[in-house]
């Protein structure tokens, strides 16, 4: 059973990385990251981990100590995943700086270890998958589905934040444009957890009263993915050196795909 966990891990690891491992930005800024984003990269990370495992976990009812071995445990894993998918197509090699090498590792590492809890978690079938249903008994409330929705959009959104394309599109689009891009992401994100029936929506989206708790819902969920795209961001240096205006627009780009990370991926890494 273990050993089935570790593979299906694995497999959702490399499902939601594989893009990432394979793109240059990102062995740029394992390259060029400093000591403290990578720490705070880390620590971001392990925080995901432990509300992804503690709400939605395989193990069902985790002790904190529990809950931080299985994601010291994915971590690592991740790692193992990470270095050899690196080395394997030649971008870590024995000659290259340690510093380097650690950086490259830690930068793609925590989606796959993200991927790795959601593989173990969801990608199981048959009995083993029906026995997890049956004991299911979880009901949504406000801050597990705060964690699981920034699980959601920076599973979605990694796989483009340290791209050169966002930063273009981010200066080259009209500033009314971009509020249409604001909007259409929030429409998204409500018709996902509000009008369209989307598979987890029944279950894990609390019940709107009315169109103000609809209103609420959207823009906390909103405000979740420009958070996740924030951070990003912020770790990739894509922020550095700029004045307000182009750091906002950068946001409301990588919100896009952040927001639909916080809606529909939210649902579907639970359900």
């Amino acid at each position: 059973q273990s050993l089935r966990e570790y593979a299906r891990g694995i497999t959702g690891g490399l499902l939601f990385s594989l893009p990432m491992l394979y793109t240059m930005e990102l062995w740029w800024a394992g390259f060029i990251a400093s000591p403290i984003r990578l720490l705070a990269y880390m620590l971001v990370g392990l925080f995901l981990l432990l509300g992804y495992n503690h709400y939605v976990g395989i193990r069902g009812t985790h002790t904190l100590v529990e809950g931080l071995l299985e994601s010291a445990e994915e971590m690592g894993m991740g790692l193992l995943v990470t270095g050899f998918v690196l080395w394997l197509s030649g971008r870590i090699t024995l000659d290259m700086d340690i510093s380097e090498i650690t950086g490259k590792m830690v930068v793609e590492s925590m989606i796959v270890a993200i991927g790795i809890s959601v593989g173990k978690a969801q990608l199981g079938g048959g009995q083993e998958n029906e026995d997890q249903q049956e004991e299911d008994t979880r009901e949504p409330h406000f801050i597990s589905q705060l964690n699981i929705a920034m699980c959601g959009a920076v599973l979605i959104a990694a796989n483009v934040a340290p791209t050169e394309e966002i930063v273009a599109i981010a200066l080259e689009t009209a500033t009314f444009k971009l509020i249409i891009m604001a909007f259409v992401s929030m429409l998204i994100v409500a018709g996902v957890l509000y009008y369209t029936n989307f598979r987890g929506a029944e279950q894990w989206v609390i019940k709107p009263g009315s169109s103000m708790d609809v209103l609420t819902g959207t823009i906390m969920m909103y405000a979740v993915a420009l958070t996740a795209s924030a951070f990003m961001l912020w770790f990739f240096g894509r922020f550095d050196g700029l004045a307000l205006r182009p750091a906002v627009a950068e946001m409301v780009v990588l919100g896009f795909p952040a927001s639909l990370g916080a809606s529909a991926g939210r649902l579907l890494i639970q359900s």
